[in-house]
């Protein structure tokens, strides 16, 4: 399509915004067209997608599909290192999805991860140290201007909604919506990265920092919250015949690439984000009477298509 209608409809936009009428324009008589989401979207250049890594995305086939998970070595490499490895060695093939709370989270491992016959997990680490933070300093950060009631400052890193303290010197990332992280016991190094979940509710942004994330769901979030929801205790199944069968988990660089799912991110450190995030941060379209002028770091829209 072309840029030009929403090159002037931005200029317009933006005058009106400010008051002023670009030099020689005629007063209007009806607002100018803001472009929406997908307009912007679409007008963007490509540099400011990326693909997925197929090193980096886990595949989870369940009946209904296929959930793509992008994983986050940069912010916990030996419990991604050890999902790999658990990957590789086909350990949630034949498993399940165990849990699904309502408002909350969807979980997958072995339902006999207590017991004696529990799956052995291969050459995968038996341990696992706690990554809940990491030190701040080089890494990549894209901040919002917004206030948070979690962190002193909320952003991006390299398409993760993260969090940062400059005084401690910490990063870390935040639970929002469709964030995928390790279960664990009471101690905080009792997760070995066989028992993982992804945020399905409102975003539990108090379990920051209290158990390791280690990636988010980039396609597919919606098999995985349309899940009838557990009856037992914290949305755990009770019955066997609850469980929900996984396939496979594989990792999607083990995958032919004709079986891949072809997808591209929005790199977050793109002008078309900023763009993005500020429309969405002051609602102009018709339908908003009042706009908010604030947005939220877990309502902040990563957008995600199939490669032009």
């Amino acid at each position: 399509m072309s840029c030009k209608p929403l090159a002037v409809a931005l200029a317009l936009t933006l005058s009106a915004a400010s008051g002023a009428l670009p030099a020689g324009a005629a007063e209007p008589t009806t607002p100018a067209k803001v472009p929406s989401m997908q307009e912007l979207l679409d007008a963007s250049p490509k540099s400011d997608w990326r693909t997925l890594d197929p090193d980096r995305t886990l595949y989870l086939q369940l009946p209904a599909g296929r959930v793509v998970i992008e994983l986050a070595p940069g912010f916990a490499p030996q419990h991604v290192a050890n999902i790999r490895t658990l990957a590789k060695e086909h350990y949630w093939d034949g498993l399940f999805v165990i849990r699904s709370q309502d408002n909350y989270v969807a979980q997958w491992g072995d339902p006999a991860e207590e017991d004696a016959k529990k799956k052995p997990i291969g050459s995968a680490k038996p341990k696992l140290p706690a990554e809940f933070e990491r030190k701040a300093t080089g890494v990549p950060f894209v901040r919002l201007p917004d206030s948070d009631g979690w962190a002193p400052e909320v952003g991006f890193s390299e398409g993760f909604p993260a969090a940062r303290d400059p005084k401690s010197d910490t990063a870390w990332l935040a639970h929002c919506y469709g964030m995928v992280g390790a279960g664990r016991d009471v101690a905080a190094d009792s997760s070995d990265g066989t028992s993982l979940y992804a945020v399905t509710g409102q975003s539990p942004r108090m379990l920051d920092r209290n158990i390791t994330l280690v990636g988010r769901v980039v396609q597919g979030i919606e098999l995985l919250s349309v899940l009838p929801r557990g009856t037992g205790p914290l949305g755990f199944y009770e019955k066997p015949e609850q469980y929900v069968p996984i396939a496979a988990a594989t990792l999607a660089s083990d995958v032919p690439a004709a079986e891949r799912t072809p997808l591209e991110l929005l790199r977050t450190d793109s002008k078309t984000f900023a763009t993005v995030v500020e429309s969405r941060r002051n609602r102009r379209d018709e339908w908003y009477k009042r706009p908010a002028g604030h947005i939220d770091l877990c309502n902040v829209p990563l957008p995600v298509r199939t490669p032009k």
